[in-house]
């Protein structure tokens, strides 16, 4: 029963966006983008509401979410963790530091922690290739990470 009102309050609230943003050119982006905000996610429920404002199928507006890795299908975690994995960051031990924090944190790429504390996610290029490698943590971008700074954020994260 419960979940049948959370999907009714889904629902409702992603029509007002839909109303809202609807007569934009090209509207499913901002949409999504404004169903995230809402929601911290864009839940499955969103999906076919999106779909029929817009007159797109289903799997079209599912596709758009899955492709772009800025949108979530579930709830992150308090903190989130995004580390560069393009070349530059690559190329000054990125791939050593991502295993490592991934280690530590027990969880894969994309995964939050059980106790939602933690999400990790790849990123393609933070900007930062001079100061690589590069990670962004709760929207601060660190640069030169190294092993230490990696254990102390593993710590941070989980405390």
């Amino acid at each position: 029963m419960e979940s049948r009102s959370a999907d009714t309050d889904i629902v409702s609230r992603t029509e007002a966006i839909v109303g809202r943003l609807k007569p934009l050119e090209g509207p499913l982006l901002p949409i999504l983008h404004d169903v995230q905000r809402e929601f911290g996610y864009v839940p499955q429920a969103s999906l076919p509401v999106i779909a029929n404002g817009l007159n797109l199928s289903r799997a079209e507006v599912h596709g758009v979410v899955s492709f772009y890795h800025d949108y979530r299908e579930a709830p992150a975690g308090r903190h989130v963790i995004k580390l560069c994995r393009a070349e530059a960051c690559q190329s000054m031990g990125g791939d050593e530091l991502a295993e490592r924090l991934l280690g530590l944190l027990g969880l894969g790429w994309h995964e939050t922690s059980a106790n939602s504390k933690v999400t990790i996610e790849p990123v393609y290029c933070l900007g930062l290739c001079a100061c690589a490698p590069a990670a962004m943590v709760d929207g601060e971008v660190i640069g030169r990470l190294d092993a230490a700074m990696v254990d102390e954020l593993a710590k941070a994260v989980q405390a």
